[in-house]
């Protein structure tokens, strides 16, 4: 495999883009050790014997913000995450896959970003980022030139369903009893539970059907009962496990029922818990929701966009 970086594909800039750097980063991992992000573009770097001037290399309007290759080399290992080549141990630490090994010894140097766009993964990812952005943008129009803040609205709405899709695959690999937790936490985060309730997870060994109850006062008077499937995509939920949780809120007297999962629901599923005053939240929706009341997530930035207050600037009478 080559080791030279002048070799790469290079920008106008003189930099390798990221996509050239693709099968480098499976090839400094493939000893499958976990590595964090850092250490994966110092083994890069060095792999390709890329001189100091040229990894500190950044843009000459910028030059306070993260050199232009290290921060290209986070997009390559966003693109091999994806795709399924990589994935994520843990915050900023990644490991190779047995898909990763499988494109890096398939394809070796020659590996490209058309390979990883047809893998089942990358494909899976942007079929539901881009059902996410259309339920955020409402449409999938090119930029609007007239309005640049809605471009902008849309690059963050872009990034932040990008965070929904992973949270929703280390929800899927969680413990199903934290998915019950979680479940429980967010609901009361939502204000279910109001000023004075509270919000608890059933026993495991007798639950009923019922993964989880919100008193939405002390008393008990007023009541929501959960239930909570950590299932896979294609894991879709029928009418009857609706019917089933239906008749569990029967054996406890209940009128009022959250039904939540990590797949989706089928048509029958939804036409029967309509009629029956049972709310469903499925796996978009449910990282929308986490999003929006930071449970299992952290702001990453905030940006204010300033405009002229021609208030100000009116003279008084």
């Amino acid at each position: 495999m080559n080791r030279d970086w002048t070799k790469l594909k290079l920008s106008s800039n003189g930099i390798p883009t990221y996509d050239s750097l693709l099968p480098f980063v499976l090839e400094v991992t493939k000893n499958e050790e976990e590595t964090t992000n850092k250490v994966i573009k110092q083994r890069l770097f060095d792999f390709l014997q890329v001189p100091k001037e040229v990894r500190e290399k950044t843009y000459p309007d910028y030059p306070d913000t993260e050199p232009i290759l290290p921060n290209r080399v986070s997009f390559t290992i966003s693109d091999l995450f994806k795709a399924g080549a990589l994935k994520r141990v843990k915050r900023g630490v990644y490991q190779i896959t047995d898909s990763g090994l499988k494109l890096l010894e398939k394809y070796g140097g020659n590996l490209s970003k058309k390979h990883l766009e047809a893998q089942p993964e990358y494909i899976q990812y942007m079929s539901e980022l881009q059902l996410r952005n259309q339920r955020t943008d409402g449409d999938s129009e090119a930029p609007n030139t007239e309005q640049p803040e809605l471009n902008i609205t849309k690059i963050i709405n872009t990034k932040n369903n990008e965070t929904a899709i992973e949270l929703l695959d280390k929800i899927r690999d969680s413990d199903p009893f934290f998915f019950e937790r979680l479940v429980v936490n967010l609901l009361d985060k939502m204000g279910y539970s109001g000023e004075n309730g509270d919000a608890k997870v059933t026993s495991r060994s007798n639950d009923g059907g019922i993964d989880g109850i919100i008193n939405q006062d002390p008393l008990g008077t007023s009541t929501v009962y959960l239930q909570a499937k950590r299932y896979k995509e294609e894991n879709v939920i029928g009418r009857a496990a609706i019917q089933g949780f239906y008749g569990a809120l029967a054996g406890v007297n209940a009128d009022r029922g959250v039904f939540i999962t990590t797949s989706s629901f089928s048509k029958g599923s939804k036409e029967f818990a309509k009629g029956q005053g049972i709310v469903l939240i499925d796996g978009i929706q449910l990282t929308e929701l986490m999003l929006r009341y930071e449970v299992g997530v952290e702001k990453a930035n905030e940006y204010i966009i300033y405009r002229i207050d021609n208030d100000f600037f009116e003279l008084e009478e």
